[in-house]
């Protein structure tokens, strides 16, 4: 029997933690030496598949940037550390498993969480083929849900394609799992021949730009004034149960748009996996037993698994969850309008509930999820826009992208998914009316409107010469007409100025045209032809 010190990389990928990770709890129980090891794949920060966004765009690279930071000051705190590669996982993999082949440790296994979509399971089909060759062992987790993929009450195949049915029978059937215990004794990083730790690089190392040079960043008006990293995110949870008891009227302000306490704003946390969805819910149970369970309480919960049922969705769909059709695969006329979409992207529609939303995103990284179901629907139903112009754009600005639940809420939005009912629409000018009725919102990020009388805030265009004269506000000008007006506007005012002219006739409609060459920057975007899925 051989008395060999054995080594275990930890791979980390979307659960950027220390507490409730099984991957490192195991790492550490059950080997001499632990490699913690994160890769800034090239790969994330490309274009994106069809229409070449970056992939990880500035704000979401400057949230992983600091969630890596905290990762490795965690770590250190505990005798360990953290290795940053900029390279593919299999790359470094190999290369750490070379190092440290001569040493008194050689890697004997490789561990990290296991992941559903196709770019996420190649990188894990990489892995285990170097791992097979080497003889090593590989080991995954799942951690990524509320509910374990184990514990479902369903077979792959037979995961319900609406949410309510899989709702009431998990919340029958299933138990979420305790938390993973925080190891009792931490392993030491073992001696690696020419190894380096990595430094963590700057968004310059990364040649992540600023959506706009110039601008200053965090924006001050932003709903997400947080830091990326567990520290931050644990402190959020404390802080929004404990401190404010803000959790406690979460179902009655969560379609809120301004501030950054109308909602949790968890998401962004538990995306890159800094925070586990089961340790905000074990938490919530202690606070509902100790002060207040209600329907806001709930709701919380509510929306952990929507979270895990887009997951278990893209699971059991897998690519189609790309496909232009959705899951459904229902065919639809999509239009690809460079002219339209740039308008979308800028906030300058001429709408203004979607206008502010889009510069939300667009300076922030942010975007409420009630602005959020509005541009998806103003996109998709009154532009007649391809989704995954949306979804791509999405998940190249939003701070708490996550390929399922981005994925998974665009199929719903475009009436190609897990929505229940067909031709959802929304209306752009009731909707801002119901949510931002004082036209605070809009006002807040789109300033050109600021002297506009809260009645017409939301319909701009139907301010008579006169009273535009009386604000100094020009519209075509100062602010766009709007691209389109649809009929079911009509019915929130009286006064309609001429249709303005449609601009989906200006140029750009098919798919056909040649990608530019060179750097995507900032909102300038290519069209790729002739793919399918992402």
């Amino acid at each position: 029997m051989s008395n060999k010190l054995r080594t275990v990389i930890c791979f980390f990928r979307n659960d950027l933690r220390i507490h409730d990770n099984e991957c490192l709890s195991w790492a550490h129980q059950h080997f001499d030496f632990v490699l913690p090891l994160y890769c800034l794949d090239p790969e994330h920060f490309k274009g994106t598949y069809h229409f070449g966004f970056p992939k990880t765009g500035f704000h979401r690279s400057k949230f992983l940037l600091e969630s890596l930071t905290d990762l490795r000051h965690s770590l250190q705190k505990h005798g360990s550390n953290l290795i940053v590669r900029h390279e593919k996982p299999s790359v470094a993999i190999q290369e750490l498993i070379n190092q440290c082949s001569q040493s008194i440790a050689p890697v004997s296994s490789v561990v990290f969480q296991k992941e559903v979509c196709s770019e996420e399971i190649q990188v894990e089909s990489s892995i285990v083929k170097i791992c097979q060759a080497a003889k090593i062992q590989v080991k995954t987790f799942w951690g990524s849900t509320l509910f374990h993929r184990d514990d479902l009450p369903y077979a792959k195949k037979d995961i319900p394609d609406t949410y309510t049915q899989f709702r009431k029978t998990v919340e029958a059937r299933c138990k979420v799992r305790g938390l993973t215990a925080e190891c009792p004794t931490w392993k030491p990083l073992p001696q690696v021949e020419n190894g380096k730790l990595g430094d963590i690089p700057s968004l310059a190392d990364l040649k992540v730009e600023p959506v706009e040079v110039g601008r200053s960043y965090p924006d001050p008006r932003s709903a997400f004034p947080f830091a990326g990293g567990e520290t931050s995110g644990l402190d959020r949870i404390h802080r929004y149960y404990w401190v404010s008891d803000n959790v406690a009227k979460y179902k009655e302000t969560r379609n809120g748009l301004l501030g950054s306490e109308y909602s949790t704003k968890f998401s962004a946390w538990l995306a890159n996996g800094s925070v586990s969805p089961r340790y905000i819910y074990h938490k919530l149970k202690e606070y509902e037993a100790e002060r207040v369970s209600n329907q806001s309480t709930y709701w919380v919960i509510f929306e952990l698994i929507w979270r895990d049922y887009f997951r278990f969705v893209s699971w059991k769909y897998a690519d189609l969850i790309f496909y232009p059709g959705g899951i459904m695969g229902k065919a639809y006329p999509w239009q690809t309008n460079k002219t339209l979409f740039q308008m979308w992207c800028q906030g300058r529609t001429g709408v203004p509930f979607v206008d502010a939303n889009m510069r939300e995103l667009l300076y922030t990284g942010w975007m409420s999820n009630r602005g959020r179901q509005n541009v998806a629907s103003f996109l998709v139903k009154d532009l007649n826009l391809d989704w995954r112009l949306g979804a791509e754009w999405f998940e190249s600005l939003l701070l708490d992208h996550d390929v399922c639940s981005n994925y998974g809420n665009w199929n719903y939005s475009a009436g190609i998914g897990n929505d229940p009912r067909e031709n959802r629409k929304f209306n752009m000018i009731k909707q801002g009316l119901d949510y931002d009725p004082e036209g605070k919102f809009v006002q807040t990020w789109v300033p050109e409107l600021q002297r506009v009388p809260q009645g017409k805030i939301h319909v701009p265009w139907t301010l008579s010469e006169k009273e535009s004269g009386s604000i100094g506000l020009e519209l075509g000008v100062d602010y766009p007409t709007p691209v389109i007006t649809a009929p079911e506007w009509s019915r929130h005012f009286h006064k309609t100025s001429a249709k303005p002219k449609d601009p989906r006739n200006a140029a750009g409609r098919g798919r056909g045209s040649k990608p530019k060459s060179g750097q995507q920057k900032g909102i300038d975007f290519y069209f790729k032809s002739g793919h399918t899925k992402s």
